[in-house]
């Protein structure tokens, strides 16, 4: 459907219900009289819209005619079956909107984007396809130009198929259709899915489109409007910003100036001041990398388990190197910075050193990596890490556990278990006493590298934990999750500090720089994020209160609505919802009681203090009952349960303490007895003597209260019911005195009064289809 609404009283005046499934663009055109809309199917709706100033003269159409030597427009644009009437409700006062036709796109899918240019001459669409649609919109000038070859062409037409007799009195017809005004120009076709466009028309005639594609890339055509068969011309792209593909890797060099990126396709590098691509490499889908000590070279594992080592001064592949015959999952470049270890899905470990040989181009050696042991073991290697002192060497596997062994021999040493789910990351601290593990289980585990023993296990994330790292000289350890957040622990005291959002999917790695200022992070949104760290203090307390609160209102948000005792979730009347406003309604309820309370206790103690000393002592007045009109505490309650919205009302007396509740009913016997809002207070009494029922009833002090409630409450009921009674009868005289004095209904039945302006209507319709 689509829906007119008015800003100014905030309610739809206005449904249209002429498509048949979900409506996924609307554009307006022709000076805002013309509605464009795109459905799920192949075509484009057109919607002729006439506002306020024009009803009174689409009252009485009058039927346009072409013949003889004066040809004229006559629009014949039949209504879609089914809906010749959809429209036709009391709220053409405002506007009007019947259908004028459709456009067949050549697209099967649904309509993604639909868009015109500023001039309004241009629309244009597309599906989820790599086409778009052009069409221009013609004026009325071209219009009737048109208009006139198709009368010409239909008055030869005429004369061919008439006889020599009727020529004098030939009469001719030419119906305008959508397609007279609306007219297919071509279609252009780009080089990826679109996932949005914008157009410029010149008024030379020239029409520049700009793409955005599902592939990260931004393109430009132009098309030529005066050109006989328009031929859309690619002018330009933007290749070398960001990524194709998901970002799978990121490593900081040791100056912490340059960021390295790797993806499906391409390894960039970064310069982290200016944030600015300074380096493009094709590459292979690159899973992990590092740089090389020094800064010049770079190391890339793929997916297919090869090595790629990289020049950066030049761009160029130095070697590709056959490693693992499965993806190369992790590398871990050694302490002594002379060479790293691989892991694949081979099931095997592999060392590797760095050496220099000389190049084949030219006389200088160039740098190389060569292969000196292996481990083989059972399941396939997730990750892998080196102590700092480069004695011990973690290993992640596929069986959920992580093994320990020695650098020098390979002998085994340790085996942490205790994963539901694979070990997907993990981090030794920098003086090589802790460990912390990230599982897809969402849950980070720390142990001792000493005797292997768990030493906590925190649920991290709401989803998998993709990666972890700690800064560097401290226990202090990021996590990334495919929860969208990145999260800092500290290892030692076990406690989330902080989390950093920002991303909108999944993050998929992140990397710390060797100084531990900044943390650069890549995601499923196509995005590198680069996070800072301050010098201002962060306060945890603060921060676990903020959590705790947004927790909170989450889960208000999500909780289920409570039952009444003694009743079931189907009967349930309350059309409300428990949310942060109808909890501080109640909050305010209790607040204004304890007012009461105490303003209740300080009175009666002046009262006592005035009489032991014989004369009258001024009582300092409450800066709040003082705030609304110097008012009584009773009062003042009262005006806070007028404050409440009608719609949170029951909610909020549903989560308020019963230990209020003897006193608000005593007050609400006060408030009867002087005869003030009757309804909000019974509404009010009704509802808590529901809820509270047996803890009313079973209440020995509240027994007189429920008398006097009684009383008072039958009472002023039916005092209110007289005086509406009476009001309506009353009113009820008034109509018949109008009625007879101006002889006509002064109070009519709209529905009467529509089923009759319908009638009318069709009944006009038919005499004009007679006489045309």
């Amino acid at each position: 459907m689509v829906k007119w609404w008015d800003l100014d009283t905030q309610h739809c005046f206005k449904t249209m219900v002429g498509h048949r499934t979900e409506v996924w663009g609307l554009v307006l055109v022709s000076e805002d009289k013309r509605l464009i809309t795109g459905a799920s199917d192949s075509e484009l709706r057109a919607w002729d819209i006439a506002y306020l100033q024009e009803v009174e003269d689409l009252e009485e159409p009058e039927p346009k005619k072409s013949k003889g030597s004066s040809p004229g427009i006559q629009d014949t644009h039949e209504p879609e079956d089914g809906n010749p009437e959809t429209d036709e409700t009391p709220e053409d006062r405002i506007l009007t909107c019947r259908k004028a036709g459709s456009i067949m796109r050549e697209g099967r899918d649904r309509v993604v984007n639909l868009a015109v240019d500023r001039t309004g001459r241009i629309l244009a669409c597309h599906g989820t396809d790599s086409v778009l649609e052009v069409f221009c919109i013609l004026s009325k000038g071209e219009i009737q130009k048109k208009m006139d070859k198709k009368m010409k062409k239909a008055r030869k037409k005429a004369k061919l198929n008439s006889s020599k007799g009727e020529e004098e009195d030939l009469e001719v017809n030419v119906e305008m259709t959508l397609q007279d005004e609306i007219q297919r120009v071509t279609n252009i076709k780009t080089s990826a899915k679109i996932k949005s466009f914008d157009l410029i028309h010149s008024p030379q005639g020239e029409l520049k489109a700009v793409f955005l594609l599902q592939n990260n890339l931004v393109e430009s055509y132009s098309l030529h409007l005066s050109a006989t068969a328009p031929q859309p011309v690619r002018t330009s792209r933007i290749t070398i910003g960001g990524h194709r593909s998901d970002v799978r890797t990121l490593s900081f060099s040791s100056d912490n100036i340059a960021v390295l990126s790797a993806a499906a396709d391409s390894v960039k590098i970064w310069n982290r001041a200016t944030l600015q691509c300074i380096r493009t490499m094709t590459c292979e889908y690159a899973l992990c990398s590092f740089f090389v000590p020094g800064d010049r070279q770079v190391v890339i594992g793929t997916k297919t388990g090869k090595l790629q080592l990289y020049d950066l001064a030049s761009g160029n592949l130095l070697e590709t190197i056959d490693a693992h015959d499965g993806a190369l999952w992790s590398l871990s470049l050694s302490p002594d910075q002379r060479g790293f270890v691989t892991g694949g899905a081979d099931k095997s470990v592999k060392f590797w050193d760095f050496e220099l040989v000389k190049d084949e181009n030219s006389t200088q050696k160039r740098l190389s990596v060569k292969q000196t042991r292996t481990l083989q073991l059972d399941e396939d290697v997730l990750c892998v890490s080196y102590s700092p002192s480069q004695k011990l060497l973690a290993v992640s596997l596929l069986d959920c556990t992580v093994k320990i062994f020695y650098v020098d021999t390979l002998k085994f040493f340790l085996s942490l278990y205790g994963h539901k789910l694979p070990v997907i990351c993990m981090d030794i601290s920098y003086d090589g006493a802790l460990i912390a593990t990230g599982s897809a289980d969402r849950n980070v585990k720390i142990w001792g590298l000493d005797f292997g023993d768990c030493h906590k296990s925190l649920f991290a994330h709401d989803d998998s934990v993709m990666y972890l790292q700690f800064v560097p000289k401290s226990h202090l350890f990021f996590t990334a999750g495919k929860d969208h957040k990145i999260k800092q622990w500290d290892a030692d005291k076990f406690e989330h500090i902080q989390t950093l959002e920002g991303h909108h999917q999944e993050i998929w790695c992140l990397a710390i720089s060797p100084s531990g200022d900044y943390v650069v992070s890549s995601s499923h949104d196509k995005s590198l994020r680069l996070w800072e760290r301050t010098r201002e203090p962060l306060i945890l307390e603060e921060e676990r209160e903020m959590q705790r609160e947004a927790e909170y209102e989450e889960s208000v948000a999500k909780e289920d609505q409570p039952v009444v005792p003694g009743e079931t979730q189907g009967d349930n009347y309350f059309t409300g919802k428990k949310t942060i406003e109808t909890v501080k309604a109640a909050e305010r309820i209790m607040e204004a009681v304890e007012l009461y309370r105490e303003e209740t206790a300080k009175r009666k103690e002046h009262k006592a203090i005035c009489k032991a000393a014989g004369k009258e002592v001024p009582l300092p007045i409450n800066p709040i009952l003082m705030a609304y009109g110097n008012i009584s505490p009773s009062a003042y309650v009262l005006e806070i349960f007028k404050g409440i919205k009608s719609s949170e009302l029951e909610e909020s007396l549903l989560v308020l303490p019963f230990s209020y509740v003897p006193d608000i009913l005593k007050l609400f016997n006060e408030f009867i007895q002087l005869g003030s809002d009757i309804e909000l207070l019974c509404r009010c009494l009704f509802f808590l003597l529901r809820i509270h029922f047996g803890q009313i009833t079973s209440n020995q002090m509240l027994v007189p209260v429920i008398e006097k409630l009684k009383e008072t409450t039958i009472s002023k009921v039916s005092q209110v019911r007289d005086v509406i009674g009476f009001n309506m009868a009353g009113l009820e005289y008034l109509k018949r005195e109008c009625e007879a004095k101006s002889e006509v209904m002064f109070f009519a039945d709209a529905t009467s009064q529509l089923e009759e302006k319908k009638r009318k209507r069709k009944k006009r319709e038919k005499l004009i289809l007679t006489y045309t």
